[in-house]
């Protein structure tokens, strides 16, 4: 995993996780790299600096899974609400969305894992889906 420091075209500044250098062109160049401040998919790399930090004392440490600043409560109420309002369905999600499109399966907001190509197949089949800013927890780390 790599970890870049985007700009949109907007000069908005923000971070995000890739797979690798590869993955980033690939996702960027169709589109499905968006800012978090106003949905620009203009996005490129930002000049990024080794941050390294100096040691904390016991009494500093923040657990991982507390929100530091504003964005990451907003994505943390977002989380809440998608996983309490809509079915988790997994690596099934791409096949699980077309037959709710196609009347075949209940209608219902459902979440999960698709490939890019699969992504963009549903989006070309007029399916609407978007991307998420997070990973399940089960594959978080």
């Amino acid at each position: 995993m790599i970890r870049y420091a985007l700009k949109c075209d907007r000069e908005h500044g923000f971070e995000s996780w890739f797979q690798s250098a590869e993955a980033f062109d690939r996702v960027a160049a169709a589109g499905l790299v968006s800012c978090p401040d106003c949905g620009s998919t203009a996005v490129g790399k930002a000049l990024m600096t080794p941050e390294v930090q100096p040691g904390r004392r016991k009494e500093e440490h923040r657990p991982l899974s507390t929100p530091a600043n504003e964005r990451e409560r907003a994505l943390a109420e977002l989380r809440r609400k998608i996983e309490e309002g809509s079915e988790y369905v997994g690596l099934n999600f791409a096949a699980e969305a077309r037959a709710i499109h196609a009347g075949e399966a209940p209608e219902r907001s459902i979440w999960g894992e698709a490939r890019i190509d699969d992504a963009r197949s549903l989006i070309e089949e007029g399916i609407p889906v978007a991307p998420l800013p997070f990973r399940p927890r089960s594959r978080s780390n």
